[in-house]
């Protein structure tokens, strides 16, 4: 079971990630650009590709969920007290490899 703390941390351990509000709630930005939020009705949000929403949430709709505002902008929310901390860290990683640059992720990835 994660937390939004959880979520926060994790968010900002990634390179070069920076909170900043935005409509009323936190959001997770690397180099300026959102791959995270936190603290939305519908609940936390992440950025992800069409295809792997439409497999995640069928697979496992009681992890993940999606609203039609989240399909114009590439992002599925996520139910924090169906997720372990690594599986969010997992999906966060992910989220931010999206948004960042190619050249931070390459970097990042020759650091693992």
């Amino acid at each position: 079971m994660s937390s939004p703390a959880d979520l926060r941390e994790i968010a900002l351990s990634l390179p070069d990630t920076s909170e900043k509000a935005a409509w009323g709630m936190p959001t997770f930005r690397v180099r300026g650009k959102i791959f995270a939020s936190l603290s939305d009705p519908h609940g936390p949000g992440v950025k992800i590709s069409p295809e792997e929403r439409a497999e995640l949430v069928a697979a496992e709709p009681e992890k993940f969920t999606w609203t039609t505002h989240d399909e114009k902008f590439g992002f599925m929310r996520l139910r924090l007290d169906a997720l372990d901390r690594e599986e969010l860290a997992e999906i966060l990683t992910d989220a931010w490899r999206r948004a960042a640059p190619k050249t931070l992720v390459r970097g990042f990835d020759a650091e693992d």
